[in-house]
């Protein structure tokens, strides 16, 4: 196939396509075949110069159809699969406190992540460990307090006559600073 065709082809692909990455691997092959150097290539479209090697060099073992992306795998785990596991096992059957934070009843992404740097040496994001959660099949809710077993006539008493009561006995100079009208 000549290079005017193959140019031809890449501009109708870079057309038609809808997807901005192979939009921006068609362009660097486009502009290749129209004598750009790689270095200038990755300034134009903004990556880097392995970046364009490594659109070239697919290209030329595979031809344009090597350029199409079957699935993007993302950067490799950090904790191996029998860590995760364990990771679950803390979450499902132990408080923070029990692993060693102090006074945490509940679990945080923070403090998840904190327990991954502590016992693995692995550095997440909150994102990063939210997406974990995610892949185990865990999800993150924050606790709302409910009293199931609530007397519901010492709850009216409280706010019906024990709360205005008190309320009425605190005086404003008495109050911090910090607290305003």
């Amino acid at each position: 196939m000549s290079y005017i065709h193959e140019i031809e082809r890449l501009w109708i692909a870079m057309k038609e396509t809808k997807s901005k990455r192979m939009y921006e691997r068609y362009q660097a092959i486009y502009l290749h075949l129209q004598g750009y150097a790689k270095e200038e290539i990755a300034k134009i479209i903004g990556r880097s110069e392995k970046t364009i090697y490594n659109y070239v060099n697919t290209y030329t073992q595979h031809g344009s159809d090597g350029l199409d992306m079957k699935y993007s795998p993302g950067a490799p785990r950090k904790l191996i699969p029998h860590q995760e596991k364990e990771l679950a096992h803390i979450i499902e059957h132990q408080l923070p406190i029990d692993v060693g934070f102090e006074a945490k009843y509940n679990w945080t992404l923070a403090i998840i992540t904190e327990l991954i740097q502590r016992k693995w040496g692995q550095t997440y994001t909150i994102r990063g460990t939210s997406e974990i959660l995610h892949r185990l099949g865990l999800s993150y809710t924050k606790p709302i307090y409910t009293l199931a077993n609530a007397d519901e006539e010492k709850q009216k008493e409280l706010i019906e006559t024990t709360f205005p009561d008190v309320k009425k006995t605190v005086e404003w100079r008495d109050l911090p600073h910090s607290v305003s009208r």
